[in-house]
């Protein structure tokens, strides 16, 4: 069978305008190299490789010098567009600018290490959801709130049903959009596309995925990130 005719049209969205202020470098964090290839094309790559993903939405900063210069700019099958001031802003200027799709596929440009059979199962809840769901990893670790303004513990925190989200996030495309607007208009405080949702009154699913999906947002992630890369593509070449 062939999987990409197993599931509904996917359109991703790539929200790459952000300017990585915790990397302590001066470009954009997803413009940092591993290797001979920088962090976005990376990512780009990885969901490139799935063959249900034949189209990309890559949302860039006004005036960004450096996308264009990348010869994964010239893909087909990439379409860039100017990202907002926020996350969420960037998203949904690449749902606006989508070509009819049923569902939206969304994930971070600095997360380079996604693994195809993790984005396989997120991809089979289209067959009985009209929600969606993400990515998500158990909170293993003890986890304490910090008293605001200040470095002491307040207490610590049951982490017992607590996620860390990840990404990719997959949600019908029309609902995403609009919750998405909604959320914007009327100032809700949005740090993933499920917490549009959440505002809006829906549940997403959490669908269990690979904690060595990191996020780089620090300098010592790039040395982790280059040898998860390294290690997924040992396993994908055996």
């Amino acid at each position: 069978m062939n999987i990409a005719t197993s599931f509904p049209d996917v359109i991703a969205v790539v929200p790459a305008a952000g300017i990585g202020s915790r990397m302590q470098s001066e470009c954009p964090k997803q413009y940092l190299t591993i290797g001979d290839k920088t962090i976005l094309e990376h990512t780009l790559a990885r969901l490139l490789a799935h063959p249900v993903i034949g189209r990309i939405i890559v949302a860039i900063s006004p005036g960004d010098p450096l996308f264009a210069s990348l010869p994964v700019a010239r893909d087909p099958r990439i379409t860039v567009v100017r990202g907002g001031k926020e996350r969420a802003d960037s998203v949904l200027a690449g749902l606006q600018a989508a070509p009819s799709a049923s569902w939206a596929l969304v994930h971070d440009a600095a997360r380079p290490c996604l693994h195809l059979d993790d984005l396989t199962r997120l991809l089979a809840i289209t067959a009985t959801s009209s929600v969606g769901g993400i990515l998500a990893a158990p909170v293993r670790d003890t986890m304490k709130r910090g008293r605001p303004g200040s470095e002491a513990i307040v207490h610590t925190v049951d982490r017992e049903d607590l996620w860390h989200a990840l990404t990719p996030q997959l949600f019908p495309l029309a609902l995403l959009r609009s919750c998405l607007q909604r959320a914007l208009e009327e100032g809700a405080t949005i740090t993933d596309e499920a917490s549009a949702l959440e505002y809006c009154g829906y549940h997403p699913e959490l669908i269990v995925g690979r904690s060595d999906n990191i996020k780089v947002t620090r300098p010592e992630d790039l040395a982790l990130a280059a040898f998860y890369l390294t290690q997924l593509k040992n396993k994908e070449s055996a």
